[in-house]
């Protein structure tokens, strides 16, 4: 790594309160890398729309959503020093894909995602990070809960 091409880190982010935590990794590892942050999110159509999607075409239907989400994305990346942070990027799509797509259009060093441990169907179909750790051909660091003491 030279100072000229410094590492990109991609940090997928959902809405779940572990976001934070993933968030706090990647901040971590940019600082001790000296990495650039893209924080990224995919959109899948929830099944509790926004109010105001309710009255509008289908076709803006994404466009509420990236709305909605991007707010939501900003108030995590308050909490990111401002040199660290390259981009925010939002996509309506299956999770995993997007998280893909954008780390090979960023060319990104890392993806780091947060892992939910569920268990059941998840374990089955598989968890939208098993599916990026299958699915990319770049390093992925997940991030589970800290232990209890």
């Amino acid at each position: 790594m030279s100072l000229k091409h410094p590492r990109t880190i991609l940090v997928a982010l959902d809405s779940s309160p572990k976001a934070s935590l993933v968030l706090a990794e990647g901040v971590d590892l940019a600082q001790k890398l000296g990495g650039k942050l893209v924080l990224v999110r995919g959109i899948g159509l929830h099944h509790s729309l926004p109010a105001e999607a309710l009255n509008e075409s289908p076709t803006r239907v994404p466009e509420i959503l990236e709305r909605s989400d991007r707010e939501e994305l900003s108030q995590l990346a308050r909490d990111v020093p401002p040199e660290l942070l390259a981009k925010v990027v939002i996509h309506v799509g299956v999770a995993w894909e997007v998280i893909c797509r954008t780390a090979d259009e960023e060319n990104a060093d890392l993806i780091v995602i947060g892992s939910h441990g569920y268990s059941g169907i998840d374990k089955v179909l598989g968890t939208t990070a098993a599916k990026v750790v299958n699915h990319t051909n770049r390093s992925v660091l997940v991030v589970r809960d800290k232990p209890a003491d």
